[in-house]
């Protein structure tokens, strides 16, 4: 999966609380899970989404998704919101 998507959309939330409320207030447009993050961070996250109808997206690396989100740590979960 590439990481292009992430790396040009105007507005994303990162990180699994703030992810799961976006879902919730019907903002996020797509949801994007690191696959070498812990199941325990993005179950809740992959389950809301679900629950929403919002499209999930699987990438490789935590790195290279924080990377994406010009962030200097990893990231497991992020939002590309409306």
């Amino acid at each position: 999966m590439s990481y292009d998507k992430v790396i040009q959309a105007k507005k994303l939330i990162i990180g699994t609380k703030q992810a799961v409320k976006t879902i919730r207030l019907n903002k996020a447009h797509e949801v994007f899970i690191a696959q070498d993050a812990e199941e325990r961070v993005t179950t809740p996250v992959i389950e809301e989404a679900a629950r929403q109808g919002v499209p999930l997206s699987y990438v490789d690396s935590r790195d290279e998704l924080g990377k994406a989100c010009g962030i200097q740590v990893a990231a497991s979960v992020v939002v590309i919101t409306d």
